[in-house]
Formats: C-alpha cells, structure tokens, sequence
C-alpha cells in the first residue's frame, strides 16, 4: 500500500490522465478554420434532418435560457488559459473553438452551488430555483465520466453496503453516514484522509474493490457526487438522497425507485432499505438496468458531441453573437 493507505498507483489511471493532455494539446493545435468547416458540415445536416427529441431535450435541459442577453463580462475562446484549470480549460475549447476564436463566453471553473448574475458555462448548478443563468457543460469530465466495467452480477456480489471518500461536503450529510456505520459489523463505511472528530478514517478502496458490494451509497461532496455516473452504470444497486444539485448527466432527472433507491438524509433507513432489496432481488435488478440504460446515453460520442455544440450555439444565440440557425426554433422562446 502507499502512503495514507492509497492503493499503487493506478495503470489505467496514468493512462486516461495522459490520453487526455496528448488529445487536449493535438485539438488545441489544430486551427480554428477546421473547426468552423466541420461546424458549417455539421450544421447544414441538421437543416435537412433536424435534431431528434431526445438531443433537443438534453440541450433545453442544460442551457434554460430563454430569452436574449448581453454579456457585461465575458472572454473570447482564443483567450481561454490552458492553466491552471487545464482539465476545464480542455473540455471547453473542445467544442468552442468550433465557434471561432471571437466568440465570447463567461465560465466558470470549479464546484459552483449558485446562480450566476450573467448566462455562465458551468459544471454544476442548483437542480430547484430559477437556475436559467447556470448553463451545465461536459467539465471536468476526466474525473466525472469515467465509467468502470462491473462483471459482477448483484446476486453475486456481498450482501453490504460501502461507502468511501473525503468527509467534507456542503450538508453535513457525509459526516452523519459516517457517525452511523463507521463502526458497523456489515456495511463498509467510513472516511479517508485525516481522522474527523474522533473518527478514524478507513483505508482507501478502489472502484474495483467497491463494486463487490451489491449497495453503493452515493453521497453528494461541494457539489454533486462524483462516484455516481459509475455505479448507475454498474450492477450494483445505487443508494442516495435525493439530490440537490446536477451537472451534464441531469442528476434533477434521475427519478426514486426507477434509477436510484432514495434513503433518508439522516441514513437512519439504511439498513430496512438493504434488508428489502436482499429480499427482492428481482426489483433491485429491474432498478439497476434502468440506471444502465439512463447512463447509456452518455456513452454516444456523437450525441456528446452534438448536444455541446447546440448548448453552446443557443448561449451564443441568446446572448447575441451568432444568428439562429433553421432549427433554432426548436430552442423555444427567445
């Protein structure tokens, strides 16, 4: 074990991290004009076969601006620094630079809980109030979309619940799971890093060594929770509040008892819940493939691709840099 009771360094980790920077540095080197060519390729397919409901609903959902507005602040994609938020900086330009090095965007880099006053670029954002300004984007999706495959059926993994991860959030919910079940005889649950009021923390475990347990708890940090895009594409049965905020995978859409199994904030129904799904093993199941099938719609890179494009030519629209397109009406009002 390393230090701090972290597993060896991880492979398959070094190897995504890398893979990024080589595709960020070789797409950042490419000219703005081949982006803009294949935009004008792309765009003039939509005009003969618009887009379907599903991507109109995606982009709605994650850029609710519906009506015009001048940004007082904003910075032009070709100004865009690669540092120090270089993740960010990437997954942004991947797609802005098909807009050309003029158009201006304002953005935010980081874990944001509010609303901005100006139309902004976000990763995260409230799921209830007027959130019209928060527009979500694909950020930080090295450490957000990374997906994990599980080859253990739920009948086959360990009848327990397990969580891990660092005790700090913006509730207090982490530090009440962790009150609980840090000491309980079935469930793994504990907290990594320092001891925490007395608390020691447990040893790190790995997403592997997770998925062997049938219930996955999920609880969100500053702002979303970051293990949860993976263990609603595992087949494990994923356990969680109701969530208070979301990012590009539309957290506010995830529906109790058809993606996810809600648990009290307080945990104290924790054990009932896992009694229940041991003994109904068919419903965790059913619950489980439509968690697969929610995330599936993540995995096309070219829906991925096309939604990012259209969030960011409706915040361009709305904010009056670039003219609608045919099909801009299907944006709604505005």
């Amino acid at each position: 074990m390393a230090k701090g009771g972290r597993s060896a360094p991880d492979l398959g980790r070094t190897w995504r991290r890398a893979s990024f920077y080589i595709r960020g540095v070789a797409r950042d080197a490419l000219p703005y004009a081949v982006y803009q060519s294949r935009l004008q390729r792309i765009f003039a397919r939509l005009s003969e076969a618009p887009p379907s409901d599903d991507i109109i609903r995606r982009v709605n959902y994650c850029n609710k601006l519906d009506t015009a507005s001048q940004l007082a602040e904003g910075r032009r994609v070709r100004d865009i620094p690669v540092r120090p938020s270089t993740y960010y900086s990437y997954d942004l330009k991947q797609y802005a630079k098909y807009f050309g090095g003029e158009a201006r965007l304002r953005y935010f880099f980081g874990d944001l809980i509010t609303v901005p006053p100006e139309p902004t670029i976000v990763k995260s954002r409230p799921i209830h109030g007027d959130n019209r300004n928060s527009v979500l984007f694909k950020l930080d999706k090295l450490r957000h979309f990374t997906l994990h495959h599980d080859p253990v059926a739920f009948a086959d993994k360990r009848k327990s619940a397990v969580w891990r991860g660092a005790i700090a959030d913006h509730s207090g919910l982490r530090d009440t799971l962790v009150r609980r079940f840090h000491d309980h005889a079935v469930h793994d649950i504990g907290h990594v890093g320092r001891e925490h009021d007395g608390i020691a923390a447990k040893p790190y475990l790995g997403i592997a060594e997770q998925l062997r347990h049938r219930y996955l708890i999920s609880v969100e940090g500053y702002d979303v929770a970051t293990n949860l895009k993976w263990i609603l594409a595992s087949q494990s049965l994923c356990l969680m509040p109701r969530p208070v905020y979301e990012t590009w995978f539309m957290e506010g859409t995830l529906v109790p008892g058809r993606h996810f199994v809600e648990v009290r904030p307080d945990f104290a129904d924790l054990e009932d819940v896992v009694a229940y799904y041991d003994r109904n093993e068919d419903e965790a199941r059913s619950i489980i493939a439509e968690a697969n099938r929610y995330v599936a719609a993540f995995r096309d890179e070219e829906n991925e691709r096309l939604v990012s494009l259209l969030v960011l030519q409706k915040y361009l629209e709305r904010t009056g840099q670039r003219p609608p397109m045919p099909w801009s009406h299907l944006f709604g009002s505005g």
